[in-house]
């Protein structure tokens, strides 16, 4: 079982001092490796694949900067520049681990084969973490302070103990708008990875129709106001960055402004991050599986209502959603999107209607809110429907036909 506690810090001066060198040379280090693998693969490249049987004259091809070509010559960096001796050594490697996940994501793609766009060098400010692979032992945490390796005891804000049985695999320190935060992941080898063998059933499951109106509405008819964090928060934000274009670039003025435009945004992402696990619990307490709609949301962001659908974050919801479903023993099913506001959720007929509609009526007696009638269709896919079931199975037979 792996868990992710995030804690607050309370570094001195020269702590912060540290750790503001530390992130400069690493972003360095990590602008260097990549562009070592990016000149590797200018120079490799090349649109001819066939050669002469009598003659060739290409040229053998470079030694590719590898993962540990390049964690080996760290050394090398080490007696050039003495200040890279005073990060530790995994911390280092983590960087070459970092250029080498996101090279490889551009050529190869991930593990589905979706591959990442061409990696960016990082500016000044653009490299905001450091990694301590290392395990951290129990006794390195007591009371309020963390011993971390060539730093020494940094204070953190205990806001709720780690439990019993868990072991620091890996720390992260992160800068952010408002502060430093250590990310402490945690693993129990006692606790087995958790496989549910919930089965969607009628009277187990809920579907939910996620919109911009309302968040969502469940099957049961309740309904969850969105809150639009970033509508309300939306003319502070351009005020200030009006106040920011302002500034003059290099300044002190203008530092300030920059970090009051980022803690707004920053207290904006909280509130919604908070919105979403808040959620998600209360869903997962009324109901062992969770169905919803296998929505294309970057498809969505692209569109008309661009600025709704980031507001409201649906993909950030989904993947809580996940997450604090597969640590409770639930399940969470995805169905097919397509027709869950025209069926109708009763007798299976199709009602056709416009965005403009928001009541379902049909001719057999139902009548629903639009959202509700696309909730209950979502619930009836997941957990299966007689109705339904009969209505695709005399399709199936009339096509056979």
């Amino acid at each position: 079982m792996r868990l992710a506690y995030q804690y607050r810090l309370r570094p001195t001066k020269q702590q912060i001092g540290t750790f503001e060198n530390w992130l400069e040379l690493c972003r360095r280090q990590y602008n260097y490796r990549l562009a070592e693998r990016f000149n590797w693969w200018e120079q490799n490249r090349c649109d001819v694949d066939k050669c002469s049987l009598i003659s060739c004259s290409i040229a053998p091809l470079k030694d590719k900067p590898g993962y540990y070509s390049q964690k080996r010559d760290l050394t090398n960096t080490k007696t050039l520049f003495p200040d890279y001796k005073d990060i530790p050594s995994h911390t280092l490697q983590d960087v070459i681990a970092r250029v080498e996940k996101t090279f490889d994501r551009w050529l190869k793609g991930d593990s589905n084969g979706k591959k990442s766009g061409r990696p960016r060098f990082k500016g000044k400010g653009r490299y905001r973490s450091l990694a301590f692979p290392d395990p951290i032992k129990p006794e390195q945490v007591h009371g309020k302070f963390i011993q971390l390796p060539k730093i020494g005891k940094v204070k953190m804000i205990l806001h709720r103990p780690i439990p019993d049985g868990f072991k620091i695999k890996t720390a992260t320190i992160t800068c952010k708008a408002d502060g430093w935060y250590i990310s402490l992941s945690l693993q129990d080898v006692t606790v087995p990875s958790l496989k549910t063998d919930v089965i969607p059933a009628p009277d187990n499951t809920v579907g939910i129709d996620m919109g911009l109106k309302s968040f969502l509405v469940t099957s049961d008819n309740q309904t969850i106001e969105i809150p639009q964090y970033y509508r309300k928060a939306e003319k502070r934000c351009s005020r200030l960055q009006r106040q920011l274009s302002r500034r003059k670039k290099g300044s002190n003025r203008r530092q300030k402004s920059i970090k009051r435009v980022a803690k707004t945004h920053l207290k904006v992402a909280n509130q919604r991050k908070d919105f979403h696990y808040k959620t998600a619990i209360w869903l997962l307490n009324h109901s062992k599986v969770i169905a919803h709609e296998n929505l294309n949301i970057k498809g969505l962001a692209k569109s008309m209502l661009a600025k709704s659908v980031t507001d409201a974050g649906w993909g950030q919801f989904l993947q809580i959603l996940n997450t604090k479903a597969a640590s409770a023993g639930c399940l969470v099913v995805a169905v097919n999107p397509n027709g869950t506001s025209q069926e109708c959720s009763e007798c299976g007929a199709t009602v056709p209607k416009t965005l403009a509609h928001r009541w379902h009526s049909c001719q057999c007696g139902a009548s629903y809110d639009r959202d509700h009638n696309a909730a209950r269709n979502i619930k009836h896919r997941a957990a299966g429907h007689p109705v339904l079931q009969s209505s695709v199975n005399v399709r199936r037979v009339a096509g056979s036909r």
